[in-house]
């Protein structure tokens, strides 16, 4: 199935990178069982503080994603001795693409909406190596819709779908699901066997 436009793939921490056109970004979103986010990465560069952030934010040519009619949020995560607070980093790049919006159109910026916006931009900060991406998946992809409810200590939908994964299943015999939960297992095992 992904023989045909995925190229370039490399395992990272806690990730998989690979490169494909819009199709395939579009095809991984709705066929991933253990994928979270789908990122589009935008820009690459080194930082050693929160101005060098917020200067490389401004480099970038927002208007390409983002008008001020359309919102946005940033998501952030760090690991770095350097940039400890993860919501200090997303604060000073909405400042920075906000900025730029007014820079561009003299006076007016797009707004910051956290839930349901226009564009999610994501900050991945490691050490000093900081990716900006674009997130194409809006809410998180574990996230199936099948759960009305949820139990106190629920399995995570995209971690049953890996555990299931990881065992070799192929759907062509049976499985037993040795927990009392919410079936999580059985659905996800049901959704790949499909």
């Amino acid at each position: 199935m992904w023989d045909d436009g995925i190229f370039n793939v490399q395992i990272g921490r806690r990730m998989v990178s690979f490169t494909g056109n819009k199709e395939m970004m579009y095809r991984a979103n709705f066929s991933l069982h253990t994928a979270i986010k789908i990122l589009k990465p935008i820009a690459h560069f080194k930082a050693q503080s929160a101005d060098d952030v917020y200067e490389e934010i401004k480099k970038i040519d927002w208007t390409e994603y983002l008008n001020n009619d359309r919102t946005f949020a940033v998501d952030s995560v760090v690991f770095s001795e350097e940039f400890r607070h993860s919501k200090f980093v997303a604060y000073r790049v909405k400042d920075a693409i906000a900025d730029y919006g007014r820079e561009k159109s003299g006076g007016d910026r797009p707004n910051v909406v956290i839930s349901n916006p226009d564009l999610r931009v994501h900050v991945h900060i490691a050490e000093n190596e900081v990716s900006i991406s674009l997130d194409s998946s809006g809410e998180s992809l574990h996230q199936r819709g099948y759960k009305t409810a949820t139990v106190q200590a629920h399995l995570n939908e995209v971690l049953a779908a890996g555990l299931i994964m990881l065992t070799g299943w192929d759907g062509e015999c049976d499985l037993i699901d040795p927990f009392s939960g919410s079936g999580t297992i059985l659905i996800e095992a049901a959704l790949i066997a499909q």
